[in-house]
């Protein structure tokens, strides 16, 4: 090496710079080269063989293969903004879904319900009671008041049961007496009877006698045997003899008349009436008999008709004085709006459950977008965390009006661009804890939508 390049300065070097090197900027920039210079510029000495050719082929190899891998990089990440472009598809979209608002059916104070376990305080399944409001106040008038009636007809039958006992057994001995008095009447006309026949046959004998005798007489009197006042004594006796039987033919004929009138149940005489009193007390009581057994059937059949009227009363009164708060669909709560020991009043909001049983994507696209597609055609979203596409087709197509429609997410959030699309996904996993309501990504349309 010559003396120049021996005192060549290094960066390890401690060297000064010379003062006309130092003045302005043509100074500075020959220092810092001289400084950055390599080292392979020196000259190389003979000794030392430098293979020129095969170590340019190498670098070679090296640049194209790093200028393939750039290529394939860029390819590979290029694709999918070009597809985006390509493909006619949404600005913004979000999985949501309806909100179902549970509110108080009665007043009284909130409590809630145990949950089997706290990791599921937000979980709920269909018909899963979530919260239970007791009315301690509750209104039991008329409860009270049919409790009160059910214990005076209660009261009164075991009284109407007795005296209807009491008139039955009356009735049936009053029953016996006019019986045995109708018999005995019966047995005694039959007698009389018998004896008006036995007076009849004797005044006919009487009459025989007496006609027997005026025979006689008429034909002795022309003798003059028999005096004429004679003769019109037997005449008399004849004739009283006969009226004597005709009068016990008539009294014959009047016990036949009383004793067919006993026989049917009538009698008749001139010291009492066509029935006697013990007839008279038998039906009478007969009809206390009649009116005691209606008083009891009305008193079961109103005591039937409380009970009824008591459990449906119990029953609605259980309905107003405590209820339970179920849900109606499968979800989880979104919004508690109140709390255990809250007053509440009745049609009072209690919670937001997200009804996770029926999911949709709302999305946003631009106007030209926008009037090409139609409803039922078919969609797909695609979840922003990677996961794969799920099929779905439009259902509303609602514009720049947004449309709320009772949703957990107001489609107003979704701001890039003014109109706003439904579509309902019915393969997306909304139930139990995978209610992935939120859940952002794009809706991908069908080609047809694509075409101007």
């Amino acid at each position: 090496m010559n003396q120049a390049q021996q005192h060549k300065p290094f960066p390890d070097d401690n060297v000064s710079v010379t003062k006309d090197e130092a003045d302005g900027a043509r100074g500075l920039q020959r220092d810092l080269q001289d400084r950055l210079q390599p080292a392979h510029d020196e000259p190389v000495s003979e000794s030392v063989p430098q293979p020129e050719a095969p170590a340019g082929s190498g670098r070679m190899v090296r640049r194209l293969f790093k200028v393939g891998i750039g290529l394939a990089i860029v390819a590979i990440f290029g694709w999918l903004p070009l597809k985006a472009v390509l493909q006619t598809s949404s600005v913004e979209a979000v999985v949501n879904a309806r909100i179902v608002t549970l509110r108080s059916p009665i007043d009284g104070t909130v409590s809630a319900k145990p949950q089997q376990s706290s990791t599921q305080l937000s979980v709920v399944h269909e018909g899963d009671a979530i919260l239970h409001v007791v009315n301690a106040r509750g209104d039991r008038v008329r409860l009270d008041d049919l409790r009160r009636q059910m214990s005076r007809f209660e009261n009164e039958r075991p009284s109407l049961a007795a005296k209807l006992a009491a008139a039955e057994t009356a009735q049936q001995d009053l029953a016996r007496q006019a019986g045995q008095f109708r018999d005995g009447r019966i047995l005694q006309l039959q007698a009389r009877i018998a004896e008006i026949q036995t007076a009849i046959e004797a005044a006919a004998a009487r009459r025989e006698e007496a006609t027997a005798a005026v025979e006689r007489a008429s034909s002795l009197i022309k003798s003059g045997s028999v005096s004429t006042v004679e003769m019109a004594r037997l005449t008399r006796e004849q004739s009283i003899a006969q009226q004597t039987e005709i009068g016990a033919q008539r009294r014959l004929d009047a016990a036949k008349v009383e004793l067919t009138a006993a026989q049917n149940g009538t009698y008749l005489g001139d010291s009492y009436n066509d029935r006697p009193s013990s007839v008279q007390r038998e039906e009478e009581m007969r009809q206390r008999v009649s009116d005691l057994r209606a008083d009891l059937t009305h008193s079961d059949a109103e005591i039937d008709w409380l009970t009824h009227e008591i459990a449906s009363e119990q029953l609605h009164y259980i309905n107003r004085a405590e209820a339970d708060i179920k849900a109606p669909v499968a979800g989880r709560i979104w919004e508690m709006m109140t709390s255990p020991g809250e007053d509440v009043r009745a049609g009072q909001p209690l919670l937001k459950l997200l009804d996770c049983s029926g999911a949709v994507v709302t999305a946003n696209v631009t106007e030209g977008v926008y009037n090409r597609l139609k409803l039922g055609e078919q969609a797909s979203f695609e979840p922003n965390d990677g996961s794969a596409a799920i099929k779905g087709e439009i259902v509303n197509l609602t514009g720049a009006s947004g449309a709320p429609a009772n949703l957990a997410i107001n489609p107003d959030a979704l701001n890039k661009e003014p109109y706003r699309v439904t579509v309902s996904m019915p393969e997306i996993d909304t139930t139990g804890k995978e209610c992935a309501v939120g859940r952002t990504g794009r809706v991908v349309f069908n080609t047809d939508a694509a075409k101007p």
